[in-house]
């Protein structure tokens, strides 16, 4: 079987941190998007990610199956990229991941779209303590029901420039006296840079063999959450002791920061992902990852310096290149 040409496809979500990577990616591959987001305006910035007419943003409330099956006319694939990390308001966890999952695949079955790729997360489960983690794995059984073809991925925590990982810490560290070591930082990630996660939508998109099938995204590296928060300290030049923080007290902490969702105020911590914090997340042994989409996974170390430098005292003046330093004493 040949892959799948390129024609119109739906990135539902692509606004966002890694749906602008998505969308950049199928626009080089030469494919005609469609942005369906609930604010159009947040997406007018990916129309430079193509040609003229290439991209186009339209409002699109998810919730709605009706505005959902006119962002799919027409489409000859779709790319459902919605998902939050904090409940606020009308935007559930079951709203966000269950039933904007399954508007989109029945809309999807409906109009005839040939390809579906789902973006879940490692962990999704069913069973799990973690509202996040059992509306993620709700999610995919709708989709599932809906599209048995479709093609599901699950990535560990994604890192890149303007990711709310490395970002965070870093952001911490350089207003806080402390670090906390969650459970004591034992907690275990497989980081996936950005870029190779866009690169295996727009594969799982193309790839014939992919149809039906869940692929794992993970990075090259496992690190443990003391080693993700060596590693901002060490990039932001910074030398915040970690303190273990053990489950039960972040449980309490979380309950207490969550509440700024209550005026639009992105909480720090919730109570859910500190239950998160509780399992590790990393490509389960055995499972499809970034490789059977013939992905080359990128280091974290590749990228981190990149963006985690404007964390330092002074950003990129914090300290003067060697070679500058020789020039300036001869």
């Amino acid at each position: 079987m040949s892959e799948v040409a390129p024609g119109l496809i739906t990135v539902f979500g692509g606004s966002g941190f890694v749906g602008s990577q998505v969308v950049q990616d199928l626009a080089r591959r030469g494919w005609r998007i469609r942005v369906a987001c609930r604010r159009p305006d947040r997406a007018w910035k990916l129309q430079t990610s193509g040609h003229v007419g290439q991209i186009q943003a339209t409002r699109c409330d998810a919730a709605d199956p009706a505005q959902v099956e006119a962002a799919l006319r027409g489409a000859d694939a779709a790319v459902n990229l919605i998902g939050i990390l904090h409940e606020s308001g009308a935007r559930s966890f079951q709203a966000m991941h269950v039933d904007a999952a399954r508007n989109i695949a029945e809309g999807a079955a409906a109009a005839g779209v040939g390809r579906l790729v789902h973006v879940s997360a490692i962990g999704a489960n069913p069973e799990s303590d973690s509202k996040y983690a059992r509306t993620k794995a709700a999610g995919e059984m709708a989709v599932r029901e809906a599209r048995p073809d479709a093609v599901i991925l699950r990535p560990s925590i994604v890192f890149g420039p303007g990711d709310g990982f490395l970002n965070r810490f870093a952001a911490m560290a350089s207003m806080a006296p402390a670090l906390p070591l969650i459970g004591g930082g034992r907690t275990r990630f497989q980081p996936v840079y950005v870029g190779d996660v866009a690169e295996a939508v727009a594969e799982a998109v193309e790839r014939p063999d992919a149809a039906g099938r869940t692929f794992e995204l993970g990075g090259p590296e496992v690190m443990t959450m003391e080693e993700v928060l060596k590693l901002v300290l060490r990039e932001t030049r910074r030398s915040n002791p970690l303190v273990p923080l053990p489950f039960f007290a972040a449980r309490a902490i979380g309950s207490a920061a969550q509440l700024t969702a209550f005026v639009g105020i992105p909480p720090v911590l919730t109570r859910d992902q500190v239950v998160s914090l509780e399992s590790d997340n990393v490509v389960a042994d055995g499972a499809a990852d970034l490789a059977d989409l013939g992905v080359e996974p990128t280091g974290i170390d590749a990228f981190a310096p990149s963006y985690l430098w404007r964390y330092r005292r002074g950003g990129q003046f914090s300290e003067r290149p060697a070679d500058t330093a020789a020039t300036v004493q001869a």
